[in-house]
This record gives structure tokens, C-alpha cells and sequence, in this order.
């Protein structure tokens, strides 16, 4: 059995660590967030310890400090080879992963660590949900009960936006997103002015697989990232994530008189757990299922999730 587990393990494209091993890798990283800072960075029924910040996030931050720097001396070596001047060129990480999973707080907590480097101080974050379609061209398409699905998203933007990033364009911009109207936000904008590194989140980042339209897509998100990480735990602990966030919701956003979800508000605690779990069934589970899970193996980096959010394995891609 054992020379099975070494065999299976040498034929893995990813080297498996544990919690332990994994944290080890801080090294000297000192930790620069404090209990106030972490606070600003929780997701609504996720709460990360300092020590899963101290033994998961900060030797993640070490390793991707070390791929920027080695990547930013690639950038020069090429254009030195080629005779360019020099341009910044944003250093690009996607995060993937599915609804309720933690992503949102992953790429937040990785954003205030990365911005305490010194050599890349400014972080940007991007949700991919401000590319979705707005709701009117969802119904137009008959794709409202499919909204996160791949075909949900104006893919080809998307790609432009990654594309103006990559070729060093000193201003680009988003669409916003709003959770509260459920809906693209008209006239509002993001804008990125050349960060030294840009994070994109999002369900579908990994994706390689056809586009709106049904065509065959040549060009995809994931080609202009230069690392990637899928947050990953077993789907009855993320069906659970997504409950509890529910219910907290239906106290807090959902009694907007603006939220898309007023409707939700009211509920009984059983009607409420009755409708999440339909939701997570009928939508949810499917598109983790069909869409965002077959495309961990594609990660550079996967972070395995046990009960409480808490990180218990961590998956680096061999080099």
C-alpha cells in the first residue's frame, strides 16, 4: 500500500504537503495584519484565525513574493532580448473555486499580505461577477436560473480586460457588480491603473471549454494568469457554508429594501433552510459539479479545506 501511495504520489503533477510541512514554509515571513486588519477581511459566516493566517496564508505569500520576483526578472530578460524599453507589466493570480467556498476571503487575506511586500506594494482585487451579463440580457438569453454558469459570463470582455492588463495599458476598467440588486451596476466603473499585481476571483477562471456562443474558444482567462489557486473542501461541508450564509443573509442583506432577495427575508428558519438547500441543489451543486470542480486540476496551487475553513492540505503544482 505504501509503495502504492509513493508510486500514485510520483505520477501526481502536484507536490501534496500537509498543514504542518506546509507552514513550515514561512520561514522568517513576519506576520505585518493585525486581529483589526484580519476582521476587515472575513467573509460573512467565515472567521480566519491569525494562526491560519500565520500557517497557511503568510508561506503562501512567501512563495508567490519569490514567483513575482523571478517573473519580473523575466519580463526584463525578454525585453532586454528584444531591444524594448522596459514596461510594468502586472503580475496576474486567478482564484477559483466554488460558491460559499471561502474564495472572496482567500483573495483578500492574500491581497493585504501581498501589499506588505515591498517590492509590489500595490494589489489589486477583481471579481469576475462585474462580467457577468447584466439581468435583462440574462432573460433575453433565458439563462437567469443559470447565473454563475459559464455561459452566464461576457466571456470576450473579460479577456479584453485581462489583455489591456497584460500589455501594460495605464488605465483599464471593470464593470461593477452589486450583490444587493443582483445586477450589473450601469455607469459605474472599477478602474486599474497598472498594480503590481492583480488579483482576479472568480467560480469559472479555470475554464477551457466553449464560449457563449458556442464556438470553441482559442484564447482563455486562464492564459494570462501567472499562478492560479482553487480553493477546495468536500461538497457536503461547502453545501452547509452555503446554508449558514443564507441564513445570516436573510438577517442582513436580504431585509434591504433594495436586495433582489427581499423576498427571502421573511422566511421561517425551516423555509429558509428549504429554499437554500433548493438553491444549492438546483444551481449551486450543478455548476460545481459540471463546471468549476473538473477544472481544479488545472490550478497551480489548491488548497484543501476541512470543517471551519480550516486549511488541512495544500497541493503545489511540480515545476
Amino acid at each position: 500500500m505504501q509503495n502504492q501511495a509513493q508510486a500514485s504520489e510520483r505520477l501526481s503533477p502536484f507536490l501534496t504537503l500537509s498543514r504542518e510541512e506546509w507552514s513550515r514554509l514561512r520561514d522568517s515571513t513576519p506576520l505585518l495584519l493585525s486581529e483589526g486588519d484580519l476582521a476587515q477581511l472575513h467573509g460573512l459566516n467565515e472567521r480566519v484565525s491569525l494562526e491560519e493566517v500565520e500557517e497557511v496564508y503568510l508561506p503562501l505569500s512567501r512563495l508567490l513574493n519569490l514567483y513575482v520576483a523571478a517573473t519580473q526578472s523575466l519580463y526584463e530578460a525578454t525585453h532586454a532580448f528584444l531591444g524594448h524599453q522596459s514596461r510594468k507589466v502586472p503580475y496576474i493570480i486567478g482564484i477559483a473555486g466554488s460558491v460559499a467556498v471561502g474564495k472572496s476571503t482567500t483573495a483578500r487575506i492574500i491581497q493585504a499580505l501581498l501589499s506588505r511586500w515591498p517590492n509590489h506594494p500595490t494589489v489589486d482585487l477583481v471579481t469576475t461577477d462585474g462580467f457577468l451579463y447584466p439581468n435583462a440580457e440574462l432573460e433575453r438569453r433565458g439563462l437567469m436560473q443559470r447565473k454563475g454558469f459559464p455561459e452566464s459570463y461576457d466571456t470576450r470582455r473579460l479577456i479584453r480586460f485581462l489583455a489591456d492588463i497584460k500589455s501594460g495599458k495605464p488605465r483599464v476598467e471593470a464593470p461593477v457588480y452589486s450583490h444587493i440588486e443582483y445586477d450589473i451596476v450601469r455607469g459605474e466603473r472599477i478602474v486599474v491603473e497598472q498594480p503590481d499585481i492583480l488579483i482576479l476571483e472568480g467560480l469559472n477562471v479555470l475554464q477551457t471549454r466553449t464560449s457563449s456562443s458556442g464556438r470553441p474558444m482559442t484564447i482563455f482567462v486562464s492564459d494570462f494568469f501567472d499562478f492560479s489557486i482553487y480553493v477546495d473542501a468536500p461538497e457536503d461541508l461547502i453545501r452547509g457554508w452555503y446554508v449558514d450564509r443564507f441564513l445570516k443573509l436573510r438577517e442582513t442583506a436580504f431585509r434591504d429594501p433594495k436586495s433582489y432577495f427581499r423576498r427571502y427575508a421573511d422566511l421561517s428558519d425551516e423555509e429558509a433552510v428549504a429554499t437554500a438547500l433548493r438553491i444549492w441543489e438546483e444551481i449551486n451543486a450543478k455548476n460545481l459539479r459540471e463546471n468549476i470542480a473538473p477544472t481544479k486540476s488545472r490550478a497551480d496551487l489548491i488548497l484543501g479545506k476541512g470543517a471551519q475553513h480550516r486549511v488541512q492540505e495544500v497541493h503545489l503544482r511540480k515545476i
